[in-house]
């Protein structure tokens, strides 16, 4: 049988040896708490406490001056002097149709602007999203390191998993990647019209993963960016407004190259058709002969996304012209003429 005294002196607490410490923190824990593990373990809790606390504020301060920076980055892009600068700089045109469009300056440089502001946004979202996980993964890895967690097995187990994720999601990736190239190298942007193979024309929006374009039927076409083989841009640094014009096998070719040079030079010398025009008109000539009659062709450079209005506009102009001036067409026959026999 235990006597009663030495039971009772094996409940009572063990006074660790560090609470005879005067001033220091286990004494101080010792005293407040009355137990001993809390006591025996103080140092070493507000250690690790501290260094949790130190990894967290550094991931915090981490984070924000890297977002800071690719926000001053991104401004930079879209609001520098280097930018405002290549705003300004003329565009090579003829004299005569340097007219300054309303509420511009002329060179039609807003939907380039407007493009490379969204396309520097656009990569500045990826790029704070991408530090933000970086530093998020190397901060939990960090406070796991400091409770005594082992390391090895959570790493290969993320590299197994990350193995499997990137073969059940390679077309997301695929798409991803090939979105941020598309944006590195400006291949389009909102506004442009452009041939993306199935679908064709003007880019509503630009993502990551998703174009958006709106062909000429209003119909709204998404495509995935890795799906994009080639694009054909009609909206970048210049357009061609191409005019073919079918003359008759009789026709005097000189005389209606005449009659189109002449009617083109005025035509985009008027006010709602200068202002979307670089260069001259020029007539190049038989473009090709068939049975139906000859094909004239003209072309006239034109601000990006401007090619179909100067196209109709010369198409109106010139065909009023050679039809006034008697030139004749493919398809109209000659006005028949009266028989009279002649009176002996």
């Amino acid at each position: 049988m235990i006597p009663g005294g030495i039971l009772a002196e094996s409940f009572l607490p063990v006074r660790p040896a560090c609470a005879d410490d005067a001033g220091s923190l286990c004494a101080a824990i010792y005293q407040l708490t009355n137990n001993d593990f809390l006591a025996r373990s103080a140092d070493a809790i507000i250690t690790g406490a501290l260094q949790i606390a130190l990894i967290v504020a550094l991931a915090c301060a981490a984070r924000f001056l890297i977002h800071r920076a690719i926000n001053q980055i991104v401004d930079g892009a879209t609001s520098s002097r280097l930018t405002r600068l290549v705003g300004r700089a003329p565009r090579l045109r003829a004299p005569r149709f340097r007219a300054p469009a309303a509420g511009g300056n002329g060179n039609g440089n807003a939907p380039v602007s407007q493009r490379r502001a969204q396309r520097a946004r656009t990569i500045g979202s990826v790029l704070r999203s991408l530090s933000s996980v970086v530093i998020l993964l190397i901060g939990s890895v960090m406070v796991l390191a400091e409770f005594g967690v082992a390391l090895g097995p959570i790493l290969a187990s993320a590299g197994i998993v990350g193995v499997a994720v990137g073969f059940g999601a390679q077309n997301l990736v695929r798409d991803f990647l090939s979105g941020m190239f598309m944006l590195l190298e400006d291949q389009y942007g909102v506004g442009d019209i452009v041939d993306l193979g199935e679908a064709s024309g003007v880019v509503e929006s630009v993502g990551l993963r998703i174009t958006t374009v709106r062909d000429v039927n209003g119909t709204v076409w998404y495509v995935r960016n890795g799906e994009i083989l080639r694009v054909g841009n009609k909206s970048q640094g210049y357009a061609v407004a191409v005019v073919d014009l079918p003359l008759g096998h009789s026709a005097d070719i000189t005389e209606a190259t005449e009659i189109v040079a002449t009617t083109a030079q005025s035509r985009v010398a008027e006010k709602d058709v200068a202002e979307s025009v670089l260069e001259a008109p020029e007539v190049l000539g038989v473009e090709k002969v068939g049975p139906e009659g000859v094909t004239l062709r003209m072309t006239v450079k034109v601000k990006p996304g401007q090619q179909f209005a100067v196209q109709r506009a010369l198409n109106a102009a010139v065909t009023d012209a050679l039809d006034n001036a008697g030139v004749p067409r493919p398809g109209v026959l000659p006005a028949p003429t009266t028989f009279r026999p002649s009176v002996p």
